[in-house]
């Protein structure tokens, strides 16, 4: 399947996008409510179970998501033992961004409050440590984190992510239509993932719109650099 081939939707504009962040992030700061879980909790499970089977803790992989609203699939990384400071999580929406800052500030809060006493903090009393940056990723580079440019070995370039997440992001991509030469705006998106993930690295995605075969097809290119295990 092309992208082409899903007419375009709301779904896929910058507007609806700030619209649906905005009014959650206002619900945060009124009554703690953190907004939905796109795709559901099963699926934030799955693609945490399956890090953990196939990227290692230690030593730390530096973690990217793409599109990561409110940012639970990063909170849930953390609490399955990633280093909070070695992940980034990107949006467009500034709201989104903000959203899961005052959700991070929060959990860590409370996290920190619950232990007390005790002498181990738990995962999550560090969930303040990811960094969330607005970010439009088809057009801009994805800022680096702390202790990136020291990599031994390392090029300054943007290959620099173990692992980089993809949770209905392309999904939402592929609704956004054609640009003004014509060409399908999701079209850019698969040669940008190949430019983050490191030599070496995964890039792990999840899609209701596009069969496993349609993403091969899409994402294990010449131009992406980028091959299915």
């Amino acid at each position: 399947m092309s992208s082409t081939d899903l007419p375009p939707s709301k779904l896929g504009t910058k507007e609806h996008w700030d619209d649906v962040y905005s009014h959650e992030l206002a619900n945060f700061a009124e009554i703690g409510d953190e907004g939905e879980v796109w795709f559901g909790e099963d699926s934030v499970e799955k693609m945490v179970d399956w890090a953990l089977d196939n990227v290692s803790t230690d030593p730390a992989p530096y973690i990217l998501e793409v599109g990561a609203g409110n940012g639970n699939l990063l909170f849930a990384l953390c609490e399955a033992g990633y280093a909070p400071e070695k992940m980034c999580g990107v949006d467009y929406s500034a709201d989104a961004v903000k959203l899961a800052q005052a959700i991070g500030r929060s959990k860590a809060s409370s996290a920190a409050a619950e232990s007390e006493g005790h002498e181990e903090l738990p995962a999550l009393a560090k969930a303040d440590k990811i960094t969330f940056a607005a970010c439009d990723f088809l057009q801009e580079e994805v800022p680096r984190l702390e202790g990136m440019e020291g990599m031994e070995g390392q090029e300054f370039g943007p290959a620099v992510w173990n692992l980089v997440l993809d949770k209905g992001t392309f999904d939402a991509i592929a609704l956004a239509g054609k640009d003004e030469s014509g060409r399908a705006i999701a079209d850019r998106y698969p040669a940008r993932i190949g430019r983050v993930v490191k030599p070496g690295g995964m890039f792990l995605i999840t899609s209701c719109n596009f069969t496993e075969d349609e993403l091969r097809a899409r994402f294990a290119t010449s131009d992406t650099g980028l091959f299915f295990q």
